[in-house]
């Protein structure tokens, strides 16, 4: 990341000025980081949650595509470029005191966002009133869009994943 956390942004003005201004002055993190809610810009469904640092938003606003820090790997990255699922940003909004972003996107090759190869990266439900310890999750889509050893390799470990024995991913961060 960089010296000055926020280049190219200006630094956060007052209280006002930061919930009720016109100006782009992200809180970033004290890892120099916002966090990034991505949905699909035409249903409204949640497809992933990531990480920005400066030069992540930056390129995002510059070029219309989502880039990401990847705090696993400790780089910048645009999402689905290995895998073809670039995510063409529709809108961006920042919420009250802009510390998170909120990017509306549009998903090409199979439209998928997740590096398991479903749409979302929350493709699985927890039951409500199960007991917490021993809660079992349910698929809540029915097969990924695309096949993620076809597309990474039977080794994703190079994506910034470790995987259990399962093949599961077990970083909670979302790759391509």
């Amino acid at each position: 990341m960089t010296d000055a956390p926020n280049a190219p942004f200006a630094q956060p003005g007052s209280h006002d000025e930061l919930e009720l201004g016109d100006r782009l002055t992200p809180r970033f993190d004290a890892h120099g980081l916002v966090t990034a809610v991505v949905v699909d810009a035409d249903d409204g469904a949640v497809l992933m949650l990531a990480h920005m640092n400066a030069e992540a938003l930056a390129k995002t606003i510059e070029t219309g595509v989502a880039h990401y820090w990847s705090r696993s790997r400790a780089k910048l990255w645009i999402k689905g470029e290995t895998s073809g699922n670039l995510q063409r940003v529709a809108e961006i909004r920042v919420d009250c005191d802009q510390d998170a972003v909120l990017l509306k996107v549009r998903v090409d090759g199979h439209g998928a966002s997740c590096h398991r190869g479903y749409r979302s990266c929350f493709y699985r439900a927890v039951p409500i009133g199960a007991r917490a310890a021993t809660a079992t999750l349910a698929f809540a889509e029915p097969a990924p869009m695309f096949d993620p050893d076809a597309v990474y390799g039977s080794n994703a470990h190079g994506h910034g994943h470790s995987h259990d024995a399962a093949g599961h991913g077990t970083d909670g961060h979302s790759h391509d």
